[in-house]
C-alpha cells in the first residue's frame, strides 16, 4: 500500500519540481517499487481538496493483471491527451479539470491471499455519499480472523453489507462511525443557525477521525496496515496492535508518504533510514484537511509480533534490517550445513535458490570463510614450523566452492498461484548449470528462503539437481518448518498443504501414534463453537511426540522422488535461530503456533476440521 498528502498547493510543486503531477508521480513510483512477483490487481484513488461544487473530486482506477500498475496510470495520462500543452503545464487549470490533479493520493498492489478474485475485490474500496465529508476510500494490507463477528456486528446496527469479506466490512464499520460523527457535530451547533456551506465547514474541522477509527477497530482481530481518505480531505494510516503488519511513513514540510516498506519511502523521497519512520502498533498518523499532523494511539498496544515472514521472504532485500537479518540466517545454518558435508569443504559447492535466497546465501558464505580461516590457522599450527612449502600452499589455497548452480526460467511464485497450475509450473521453474560440479565426487548444498509445500522441490529442483550427479544434496532452509496456518496476510491456510504436517502425520502412523490424531479431532469439534479467546490451538499436539529433527527426515524422504540417486538431507533453521537474527519480529505463528491474536487459534482450529473432513479449499475466517 501507498499513500500521499501534499501538504502545499499544487502549484508549488510545479514551481519547485517542474511539475503539479508530482504527488501522482510519486505514487506511481512508490508502486512500482513495492511491485513483486505475483502481483495479480492493483487500484489508484485521489482526493481534490476544496473541489467547486458540481465538479468531481474523487478519482477511482482499478485493473487486472501483472501490468497493472502502468496500465493505470497509463489511462491517467491518456485522460489528459485532449488538452493542449499550455493547460497541461497550468496547475490551476489542472486542478480545476483533470482527474487525479489532486492533494491526497493512495494506491494499492493485491496479492490474493483469500482465492477471490475479479475487480469488485481489488482496492482501494470506495464509498459514495453528497456529502464530501462522509465519502470514503480505504486500502491496507491484512487478514481478519473475525469476519463473522464484525459482519454480525454491522447487521445488528441495522445495515445491510452486500459482500461477506473484511475489506469491505472494515469500509461499511468505518463509514457507520463516520456517519455517526458527522451528526454528532451537526447536532453540537444546529441550534446555531448555520448554513449548509458553514455546516460543512464546521464538519470538516472537527471531524475526530481518532476516535471514529477507535470505535470501528474495537473488535477487530487480524493483523492489518490501512490506508484511507475522506472526501473531504482528511487522511490517515492505521496499524494493528500487534505490529503484525509493517507500516512505515515520512513527513517533512511539503508531503507525509506512507508505505508498507522502508526502502521503498527511502529510494522514493530520496532520503535517509532514519528519516522513516515505522507507524507503532496500535498508532494512527492522521492528515486534517488544513494539514495538520496528529498522531493517536487508537487501541492499546500489545506484545509486539511483527510478521517475521516478511523479513525472510516478502519485503524487500533492500532495507538494511531485512540485508543483514537475512545474511544471519544464512550464517545461522554454517554448522548443520557443515555436519551434513561432514565437514567436506574440498568436495562441496555451495549454492542457492534464486532469487530471494540470495542474500541468506551470502551470509552462509561468511560464515563458512570464517570457520575455514580458523581451520586453516589450525592446520598450519598443528603443522608446527617445519611446515614443507608444498603443504603451506595447499592449505592457503582452500577456499569454499561456489557456484550459481540454479537459474530461474521465469518470475512464477507458484507459492501464490492458482491450485490446479501450481504442480504443473513447477516443473518448469528452474534450469541448472551444467558441468558446475564434479559428477559422483562433489557434495552439491544449496540455501532456500523457506519450505512451505515442498511443491518445486520435489517436483523441479531436486530432479534437476540430480542431473548433475552430486554425492549428496543438501537443502538448507533459512527459515523453520512451516507448521501452522497463517491468517494475517500470507496465503497459507491449508493442513494438507504443509510438507511438515504431512512429516508429522506419517511419524504418527509409523510409530503407533495415529490416534492423536483423532483425539485432536475430537477436541477441536468440542470447542469449534466456542468464542474465539476461549479456543485453545490442539494442532500442536501433533507435532509434540518428535523433535524437529525427526520430523525433518521425514520431509526429506517425503520430498526425494523415488529416481533421485543421490542421498537427500534438508537442514532447517530453529525458531531460537530466527529470533537471534530478527529480534524485532517475533511474529513466528506459522512455525511455532503461537497466534498473536485469539482468532488465530479459531482459524488453525478451523482448518484442521477441514482437514479431517476433507474439505479442500482455502480457509474462510
Amino acid at each position: 500500500m501507498a499513500m500521499i498528502r501534499l501538504l502545499k498547493p499544487l502549484e508549488y510543486y510545479h514551481r519547485k519540481y517542474g511539475s503539479w503531477q508530482y504527488g501522482l508521480n510519486k505514487l506511481y513510483l512508490l508502486m512500482e517499487k513495492q511491485h513483486n512477483r505475483g502481483q495479480e490487481a492493483a487500484g489508484i484513488a485521489s482526493v481534490k481538496l476544496d473541489a467547486e461544487p458540481g465538479t468531481e473530486y474523487i478519482f477511482r482506477e482499478r485493473a487486472l493483471g501483472a501490468g497493472a500498475i502502468q496500465e493505470l496510470f497509463a489511462e491517467v495520462q491518456n485522460s489528459y491527451r485532449k488538452y493542449s500543452q499550455h493547460d497541461l503545464s497550468d496547475p490551476f487549470f489542472a486542478k480545476k479539470e483533470l482527474p487525479f490533479a489532486g492533494e491526497l493520493y493512495v494506491g494499492h498492489l493485491r496479492y490474493s491471499t483469500t482465492g477471490k478474485s475479479g475487480i469488485s475485490y481489488v482496492h482501494p474500496f470506495l464509498t459514495r455519499n453528497n456529502w464530501k465529508v462522509k465519502n470514503l476510500l480505504l486500502c491496507g494490507n491484512f487478514n481478519m480472523t473475525n469476519v463473522d463477528e464484525m459482519f454480525d456486528e454491522l447487521v445488528q446496527q441495522g445495515q445491510h453489507p452486500r459482500l461477506y469479506t473484511d475489506t469491505f466490512i472494515m469500509l461499511e464499520t468505518l463509514g457507520h462511525y463516520l456517519t455517526q460523527d458527522v451528526q454528532r457535530i451537526y447536532d453540537k451547533y444546529r441550534s446555531d443557525g448555520l448554513s449548509g456551506l458553514e455546516m460543512n465547514a464546521r464538519t470538516e474541522e472537527e471531524l475526530d477521525l481518532p476516535d471514529i477509527i477507535r470505535k470501528s477497530s474495537k473488535k477487530w482481530d487480524g493483523g492489518y496496515a490501512i490506508c484511507g481518505m475522506t472526501g473531504s480531505g482528511d487522511a490517515f494510516s492505521f496499524r494493528d496492535p500487534n505490529g503484525i503488519r509493517p507500516a512505515f511513513y515520512y513527513t517533512d514540510d511539503e508531503i507525509v508518504v506512507t508505505a508498507s516498506e522502508r526502502p521503498v519511502i527511502q529510494t522514493v523521497m530520496d532520503v535517509d533510514a532514519d528519516d522513516v519512520k515505522e507507524l507503532d502498533p496500535g498508532r494512527a498518523i492522521v492528515v486534517k484537511k488544513n494539514g495538520d499532523i496528529i498522531f493517536s494511539q487508537i487501541q492499546p498496544p500489545g506484545p509486539k509480533k511483527s510478521c517475521s515472514f516478511e523479513r525472510i521472504y516478502f519485503s524487500r532485500g533492500s532495507d538494511k534490517d531485512i540485508y543483514r537479518e537475512r545474511k544471519k540466517l544464512g550464517e545461522q545454518l554454517v554448522e548443520p550445513i557443515l555436519k551434513a558435508v561432514d565437514y567436506d569443504l574440498e568436495n562441496t559447492v555451495f549454492s542457492f535458490i534464486p532469487n530471494t535466497a540470495e542474500v541468506a546465501f551470502f551470509g552462509m558464505m561468511d560464515g563458512l570463510e570464517k570457520y575455514l580461516t580458523e581451520r586453516k590457522k589450525e592446520l598450519i599450527k598443528n603443522a608446527g614450523p617445519s611446515i614443507n612449502p608444498g603443504e603451506l600452499d595447499r592449505i592457503l589455497s582452500l577456499k569454499i566452492r561456489q557456484e550459481k548452480v540454479a537459474v530461474k526460467d521465469i518470475k512464477l511464485r507458484t507459492f501464490i498461484a492458482q491450485d490446479t497450475d501450481r504442480d504443473d509450473l513447477a516443473t518448469h521453474v528452474y534450469d541448472i548449470t551444467y558441468g558446475s560440479i564434479r559428477p559422483y565426487r562433489d557434495n552439491l548444498v544449496v540455501i532456500d528462503d523457506s519450505i512451505v509445500r515442498g511443491t518445486t522441490l520435489r517436483q523441479s529442483i531436486i530432479k534437476i539437481l540430480d542431473r548433475l550427479h552430486p554425492k549428496k544434496i543438501i537443502i538448507g532452509s533459512s527459515s523453520p518448518q512451516v507448521r501452522f496456518p497463517d491468517c494475517y496476510g500470507i496465503d497459507m491456510s491449508r493442513m494438507n498443504e504443509f510438507i511438515a504436517f504431512k512429516a508429522a502425520v506419517e511419524l504418527l502412523k509409523e510409530t503407533g501414534r495415529f490416534s492423536v490424531i483423532e483425539q485432536v479431532y475430537q477436541k477441536s469439534l468440542a470447542q469449534k463453537d466456542l468464542p474465539k479467546e476461549q479456543i485453545i490451538n490442539y494442532v500442536k499436539d501433533i507435532y509434540a511426540p518428535f523433535s524437529d529433527e525427526e520430523i525433518t527426515r521425514v520431509i526429506a524422504r517425503l520430498l526425494t522422488p523415488s529416481n533421485i540417486r543421490a542421498e537427500v538431507e534438508i537442514v532447517y533453521q530453529s525458531i531460537d535461530g530466527l529470533h537471534q537474527a530478527c529480534p524485532e519480529h517475533l511474529g513466528d505463528w506459522y512455525f511455532s503456533g503461537d497466534y498473536p491474536t485469539p482468532g488465530g487459534n479459531k482459524v488453525v482450529n478451523k482448518a484442521f476440521i477441514h482437514y479431517m473432513e476433507g474439505k479442500n479449499y482455502r480457509e474462510s475466517v
